[in-house]
């Protein structure tokens, strides 16, 4: 992980219950408290450096008021800390987990060059974009640190889109992970039976990516991703096989679809460690992933729609989550087997065990489609048998004309 180090002094702050005193000699003549914590420091680091409290204590002078609220810092108590170290030349170091948060407090406190060169937002954004982006880890993990409070500053300044732009072309362009650092997670294996019956192992180059997105990144930043990713012209087939995989880590009801009935908790499920996932997300993210998957046939397999089908109809997702996987489904039924239609009735008044009518709707599907198919096949046909036997006419009359003369 990158990493940026900062100041030469040794530290000067030390805790005492919830209040931060600096230990310089000097008295201090200032108190800032941001939440439960208060702070006692001098003017002038902290002036010469920030022109949000060069203003706020310059106001401050005129009523001899000392204190001040900054309750509304991002990153709160630990962040300030950070800042108040930089401000006095203290040791600090800024990484990929803790530039987002120090980059969005720098702008709140105006610690631009006005403020003294090199400066913490010059510095934090040199780091972004010559450390961070340039890095797969460290963009996931800028990204992974940008929680919801911190979010719409971090969307302001162009930090997410800046990160979610590099992993982009990272997984476009590279089936080789080390050009761009090794992934967080164990790489994606898929296991090939030879000949002689032994299995081995072996990491496809073209999904090495697939298992940090679906692990660190929450699903409105997996979306943009996947989306730009798109964009920048990446096959429709690798699209869909990215979003089953986020649909498979981060969807539990999904692997237990076939055996959950209509009794499972209307709440939420427990999956062990602490995890609850309540019904209301999962049907909001199997909705939304639904949504995301490419429109193009085929780059999703059958049965893993069907899968997503059973999920929806567990979670009662809407009606037109439930249509689109429907008609998904249905345009290439032909890869479904038998036992992979015993799509289980979840109506409340079931009086079958399956769910027919379900299922006569994807038949639907299919027949539309196939006659589709049918009435082009014929009509290419008969265009090329007309075109095959009208060539012999021509030349036969052409023919003709010539003998004659």
């Amino acid at each position: 992980m990158a990493c940026m180090k900062l100041g030469s002094k040794s530290e000067v702050f030390h805790l005492s219950g919830h209040t931060w005193v600096c230990s310089t000699g000097l008295k201090p003549d200032v108190v800032i408290q941001v939440q439960d914590q208060t702070f006692h420091l001098h003017k002038f680091p902290l002036l010469s450096r920030s022109g949000y409290l060069e203003a706020l204590f310059s106001k401050a002078s005129e009523t001899a008021s000392h204190h001040a609220q900054l309750h509304d810092i991002p990153g709160g108590p630990d962040t300030f800390l950070h800042v108040a170290n930089f401000c006095y030349g203290v040791k600090i170091e800024v990484t990929a987990e803790n530039v987002v948060t120090l980059r969005c407090a720098a702008e709140y406190l105006q610690m631009s060059e006005n403020y003294g060169n090199a400066n913490l937002i010059y510095l934090t954004e040199s780091f972004l974009n010559d450390d961070v982006c340039t890095n797969w880890e460290d963009s996931i993990r800028a990204l992974e640190s940008c929680e919801k409070k911190l979010l719409p500053i971090a969307e302001e300044l162009g930090i997410v889109s800046r990160c979610i732009s590099s992993l982009a072309v990272k997984a476009s362009y590279a089936e080789d992970k080390s050009l761009f650092n090794w992934p967080i997670s164990a790489p994606e294996t898929t296991t090939t039976t030879l000949w002689n019956g032994i299995q081995t192992k072996s990491t496809s180059g073209s999904n090495w990516w697939f298992n940090d997105v679906s692990s660190f990144l929450d699903f409105p930043i997996y979306k943009r991703f996947i989306q730009t990713v798109a964009s920048r012209g990446v096959k429709a087939d690798l699209i869909a096989a990215s979003v089953t995989h986020y649909a498979k880590r981060n969807l539990p009801l999904l692997g237990c679809s076939r055996h959950c009935g209509s009794s499972s908790s209307e709440e939420g499920t427990n999956y062990g460690d602490d995890i609850y996932y309540s019904h209301d997300d999962q049907r909001s993210l199997l909705e939304e992933i639904v949504e995301l998957l490419p429109s193009e046939k085929r780059v999703a397999s059958t049965r893993f729609l069907l899968r997503l089908l059973r999920t929806s109809m567990v979670l009662h997702a809407s009606a037109v989550t439930q249509d689109s996987l429907e008609r998904k489904i249905g345009v290439q039924l032909d890869e479904a087997g038998l036992e992979d239609l015993l799509i289980p009735n979840m109506g409340y008044s079931a009086e079958t065990l399956y769910d027919i009518d379900s299922v006569q709707r994807i038949l639907d599907h299919f027949m539309l489609t196939f006659d589709s198919s049918s009435r082009c096949y014929n009509n290419v046909e008969e265009k090329q048998l007309m075109g095959d036997s009208d060539h012999p006419l021509r030349a036969m009359t052409k023919w003709s004309g010539r003998n004659r003369t």
